[in-house]
Protein backbone atom coordinates (compact mmCIF):
# COMPACT_ATOMS: atom_id res chain seq x y z
CA UNK A 1 0.00 0.00 0.00
CA UNK A 2 1.70 3.50 -1.04
CA UNK A 3 1.64 6.17 1.46
CA UNK A 4 -0.99 8.08 1.02
CA UNK A 5 -4.51 5.79 1.97
CA UNK A 6 -7.92 7.00 2.11
CA UNK A 7 -10.14 6.37 5.17
CA UNK A 8 -13.42 3.90 4.23
CA UNK A 9 -16.77 2.94 6.73
CA UNK A 10 -18.30 0.10 6.78
CA UNK A 11 -21.45 0.70 4.90
CA UNK A 12 -23.45 -2.40 4.12
CA UNK A 13 -23.11 -6.37 5.00
CA UNK A 14 -24.55 -8.58 2.83
CA UNK A 15 -24.05 -12.34 2.20
CA UNK A 16 -23.15 -13.62 -1.67
CA UNK A 17 -26.41 -15.81 -3.36
CA UNK A 18 -23.66 -17.62 -5.25
CA UNK A 19 -21.41 -19.17 -2.32
CA UNK A 20 -22.70 -20.07 0.91
CA UNK A 21 -20.32 -18.46 3.94
CA UNK A 22 -19.35 -15.54 1.81
CA UNK A 23 -20.11 -12.30 3.47
CA UNK A 24 -19.85 -9.21 1.19
CA UNK A 25 -18.54 -5.85 3.28
CA UNK A 26 -18.95 -2.53 1.69
CA UNK A 27 -16.73 0.40 2.80
CA UNK A 28 -17.12 4.27 1.29
CA UNK A 29 -15.97 7.11 1.24
CA UNK A 30 -17.55 9.98 3.25
CA UNK A 31 -19.09 11.20 0.53
CA UNK A 32 -20.70 7.72 -0.91
CA UNK A 33 -18.88 8.37 -4.47
CA UNK A 34 -16.30 5.72 -3.73
CA UNK A 35 -16.29 2.31 -2.55
CA UNK A 36 -14.32 -0.67 -1.55
CA UNK A 37 -15.48 -3.98 -1.12
CA UNK A 38 -13.84 -6.77 0.92
CA UNK A 39 -15.07 -10.35 0.97
CA UNK A 40 -14.70 -12.58 3.86
CA UNK A 41 -15.43 -16.76 3.64
CA UNK A 42 -16.65 -18.00 6.90
CA UNK A 43 -15.03 -20.89 7.71
CA UNK A 44 -17.10 -21.72 10.96
CA UNK A 45 -19.97 -20.64 12.79
CA UNK A 46 -17.03 -19.68 15.92
CA UNK A 47 -15.45 -17.85 13.32
CA UNK A 48 -14.44 -14.41 14.94
CA UNK A 49 -12.69 -12.62 12.69
CA UNK A 50 -13.53 -8.96 13.68
CA UNK A 51 -14.85 -6.34 10.94
CA UNK A 52 -13.95 -2.51 11.91
CA UNK A 53 -16.08 0.38 11.22
CA UNK A 54 -13.86 1.82 9.05
CA UNK A 55 -10.63 0.57 6.79
CA UNK A 56 -7.78 2.60 5.36
CA UNK A 57 -7.21 1.80 1.48
CA UNK A 58 -5.06 2.62 -0.94
CA UNK A 59 -7.20 4.91 -3.25
CA UNK A 60 -5.74 2.52 -5.93
CA UNK A 61 -8.35 -0.56 -5.05
CA UNK A 62 -11.27 1.65 -4.90
CA UNK A 63 -14.23 1.63 -7.23
CA UNK A 64 -16.61 4.66 -8.01
CA UNK A 65 -20.80 4.43 -7.20
CA UNK A 66 -22.43 5.32 -10.60
CA UNK A 67 -25.58 5.50 -9.07
CA UNK A 68 -26.97 8.59 -6.97
CA UNK A 69 -29.46 6.90 -5.00
CA UNK A 70 -26.68 4.59 -3.97
CA UNK A 71 -24.25 7.45 -3.41
CA UNK A 72 -26.58 8.90 -1.17
CA UNK A 73 -27.11 5.99 1.10
CA UNK A 74 -23.76 4.80 1.04
CA UNK A 75 -23.04 8.88 2.37
CA UNK A 76 -25.78 8.75 5.18
CA UNK A 77 -24.27 5.09 6.07
CA UNK A 78 -20.69 6.64 6.31
CA UNK A 79 -21.50 9.45 8.18
CA UNK A 80 -24.11 7.29 10.89
CA UNK A 81 -20.91 5.00 11.22
CA UNK A 82 -18.36 7.79 11.96
CA UNK A 83 -20.36 9.61 14.28
CA UNK A 84 -21.30 6.68 16.69
CA UNK A 85 -17.90 4.47 15.93
CA UNK A 86 -13.87 5.14 16.27
CA UNK A 87 -12.46 3.76 12.77
CA UNK A 88 -10.59 0.65 14.68
CA UNK A 89 -14.28 0.17 16.79
CA UNK A 90 -15.60 -3.64 16.02
CA UNK A 91 -18.86 -4.15 14.87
Amino acid sequence: MGDETVQVWLVERTYSDDEQNLIILTYATPDGSRYFRKERALTSFTDTRGTTAAVAVDPSNLGTVEDDQLQQQYAAEAERMASVHEPDDDI
